[in-house]
């Protein structure tokens, strides 16, 4: 197709869009792939396609198609096509959300699947507590085998398009030893009973119906005379089908995605689904959008020589006619805590030598655990900041589950406490308990703790409430007697085990849990930094009660994968080392798949800046009580070196990491070589996937770098063997102020207080 030279003549859609932009915008007939980069303004490409084709009067407002994935983005194409071509755009009866289109559908022909139209569409906690009956009426145990577990099973099942009577074995014995499948269609036949469905049967069910009603298939088919699809990188399987059953007819279909951006698989999303967009379309038109209108050349060539590793990939070359700007930065330093300090010391310092709001500055971390040493360090030198798609690090509810025993522990008089964590996790109290403890507790005048006590006396809770109750008890006066004899931390670890609320959240199956127990492992870590259970929660409060005016200009701490659309003028990239990113729980569970993820969730992070992205890379990272030796990101080694500049205040960065790894065999490491059109960027040996196979050393005392404000015993020394009464005997690797790190010789590593150790004679 040859475009018309661009003309003072061309309606308001199409002036200044580039060649590639005005090419996605004119060619309306056949199918239409767009690959568009990161900054490479699609969504201008876009809204201005669809504004062309209603302009053009080539289909009515109601014969287009158009799907988004959130609201706020059809709400926005809806706001920028009135902006072009005026009031048209209110006759659209199809564009919006996969869901909400898919209602719309259902509600038509609910009667085909067994519902009436007016069926009602369950929420989260509704569902769970259908789930919940099932599980009881099939005799299971609720705690082994959980109803957010299965509902996560049909959530994923519903998203590859799968109604029960399609299961294989396999997938059934994801469930309770083969109960899988049954369950599945028992929850369906309950859903219809109640003429309702969850949010994944409203693709589902219209998917079923297209594909057994061949009229209702048609009626849609020439309906739609022009589909088009934004983000397509991110559709799920059923997504997908629903789309290519639509389009097969008149094939009008445009999808706009980026393959280097697909960075959802956990909630389902195949990239597959775009890479194969030819294969489903012959003849279909690709059409690149690689004019970067965001970020600077250096940090293109970054992210560019990055993802060009992947070989799972269609391949892009971003440019842009920006000014080279500053190289991308890449620090090494010591530990976390370093690394918090570092970034908002450069925080500071751009704000005070160039006047730049906090609002120009983002810190993008891989898991929402690392935000809390950012939060403490910001919150110490007064710098206002904001998380962004999550709550702050002490507010999240595991966190303020633990703290609330911690509370408990340390104050029995805490009634809040106590009311926060009497039944989590179930101990079977119900209401009528906790209420009858209330009662005496108001009646006497007694903490809840304390009325709690007294009414294991009396014959007012039935035998199993008082039994659980009494055991509840029975830890936390055992818990109070170990505060004295244990590290605080120690405790906290032991009081999180026995309670059983972190074997709780090993048997959640959600995709959430995993992120938890890691949140629970970092408060843990916190606490040793403090000399005192009573010094931690003093600090935890006066975090809480930091909450700067909503109005005030803050510095904005998010993960990667909530900051994909978004852009900031510097982007701090914190904590790139192998087995924090890359993930290694999403290695192990996904292998060269989950690989080639975590290379495009590096290269969607590095484009979210604008002038400057800094790296950074911890030589040490405190991991469940101890310190565990780091090494750079393979990431990190695929930057390309003339667009990258090193700084370390250890020997390192980019040659710490092939060092460091090349030694160890890769069985990643000819996983796409540039097989894509990105740049032949030099790039280093991948190192090995498997973090435990990485050169182990131990740390050397960081005593001389970190005071903790408590003089810690003269005769202690480096090497010196010691005598603990519970874990024996055991060699000092670190020391910090009256905090000892041992190597037992039967108990392996422990944090201790140097007053509970002696030295042999």
């Amino acid at each position: 197709m040859t475009l018309p030279a661009p003309s003072p003549d061309d309606p308001p859609y199409i002036r200044g869009l580039n060649e590639p932009q005005r090419e996605a915008v004119l060619t309306t007939d056949g199918p239409v792939l767009v690959l568009a980069g990161a900054g490479t303004g699609k969504t201008a490409a876009l809204t201005a396609r669809l504004a062309h084709l209603l302009w053009t009067r080539r289909a009515y407002p109601s014969e287009i198609l158009s799907v988004t994935f959130t609201n706020k983005a059809a709400r926005e194409m809806k706001e920028r096509v009135r902006n072009l071509v005026g009031d048209a755009v209110e006759g659209m009866p199809w564009l919006g959300t996969f869901h909400a289109i898919g209602a719309k559908m259902l509600r038509r022909h609910a009667e085909l699947v067994g519902l009436q139209s007016n069926f009602t569409i369950l929420d989260t906690d509704d569902q769970l507590r259908l789930l919940k009956q099932l599980i009881v009426a099939n005799d299971l145990d609720e705690k082994r085998w959980p109803a957010r577990q299965l509902g996560g099973l049909i959530d994923q099942w519903k998203n590859k398009g799968l109604t029960p009577q399609m299961l294989d074995a396999g997938d059934s014995e994801q469930f309770a030893n083969g109960k899988g499948q049954s369950l599945y269609q028992q929850y369906q036949d309950r859903l219809r009973a109640l003429n309702a469905c969850d949010f994944g049967d409203l693709l589902l069910h219209m998917l079923t119906i297209l594909r057994t009603h061949r009229d209702v298939l048609e009626q849609y088919q020439q309906r739609f005379r022009y589909i088009m699809v934004d983000e397509y990188q991110d559709t799920n399987s059923v997504q997908y089908l629903w789309l290519r059953l639509l389009a097969q007819e008149r094939k009008n279909i445009c999808c706009v995605g980026d393959d280097d951006q697909s960075i959802y698989s956990w909630r389902g999303a195949q990239v597959e689904n775009i890479l194969k967009f030819e294969k489903d379309f012959p003849g279909a038109k690709v059409i690149r959008l690689e004019q970067n209108y965001r970020s600077t050349p250096h940090i293109l060539a970054a992210a560019s020589g990055v993802i060009a590793n992947n070989s799972g990939r269609l391949g892009k070359e971003l440019w842009t006619e920006a000014d080279s700007g500053e190289k991308v930065r890449v620090i090494g330093v010591w530990d976390g805590p370093e690394e918090a300090r570092r970034v908002g010391e450069d925080i500071e310092s751009a704000r005070l030598r160039e006047g730049k709001s906090l609002e120009a500055f983002a810190i993008l971390v891989r898991a929402q655990h690392q935000t809390r040493e950012f939060e403490d360090r910001f919150i110490a030198i007064g710098l206002p900041y904001r998380i962004v798609g999550g709550f702050r690090f002490y507010e999240r509810a595991e966190i303020r589950d633990a703290l609330a025993y911690l509370r408990l522990v340390h104050q029995p008089a805490d009634d809040l406490a106590f009311e926060r964590i009497v039944n989590v996790p179930k101990r079977g109290l119900g209401d009528k308990a906790i209420a009858r403890i209330h009662q005496l507790a108001r009646a006497e005048g007694l903490p809840l703790l304390t009325a709690s006590a007294r009414i294991l006396d009396t014959d007012e809770l039935t035998p199993q409430a008082r039994r659980a109750l009494g055991s509840f008890v029975g830890d936390i006066a055992r818990w109070r007697d170990m505060a004295s004899q244990l590290p605080h931390a120690e405790l906290a670890r032991q009081l999180l085990d026995e309670s059983g609320y972190t074997a709780m959240w090993q048997a959640d199956r959600t995709a959430e849990a995993a992120g938890r127990l890691e949140n629970l492992n970092e408060l843990v870590r916190a606490m040793e930094e403090y000399e005192s259970l009573g010094a931690f929660l003093e600090h935890v409060s006066l975090v809480m009660d930091n909450d700067a005016s909503a109005d005030e200009p803050k510095v904005t701490i998010m993960t990667i994968h909530a900051a994909k659309g978004l852009e900031f003028d510097t982007v701090f990239l914190a904590g790139w080392e192998e087995g924090l990113f890359p993930s290694q729980r999403a290695l192990d569970e996904g292998g060269l798949a989950s690989l080639e993820e975590e290379r495009r969730l590096a290269y969607v992070a590095i484009t979210r800046a604008r002038r400057l992205a800094t790296i950074l890379h911890a030589a040490n990272r405190r991991i469940y009580g101890q310190w565990t030796s780091s090494i750079p990101s393979r990431f990190v080694g695929e930057l390309p070196k003339p667009h990258i500049d090193e700084e370390s205040t250890m020997t390192g960065g980019a040659s710490l990491w092939r060092a460091n790894w090349s030694e160890h065999a890769d069985p990643f490491a000819n996983v796409g070589r540039g097989t894509g059109r990105g740049p032949g960027w030099q790039r280093a040996a991948a190192p090995s996937s498997s973090f435990t196979t990485a050169p182990k050393r131990i740390v050397e005392s960081r005593a001389s770098a970190v005071s903790l404000g408590n003089k810690g015993r003269d005769d202690l020394s480096l090497g010196l063997r010691v005598f603990h009464q519970k874990f024996g005997y055991g060699e000092i690797v670190e020391i910090e102020g009256n905090k000892l790190e041992i190597e037992f010789e039967a108990a392996g590593r422990k944090r201790v207080m140097d007053s509970f150790v002696s030295i042999p004679a």
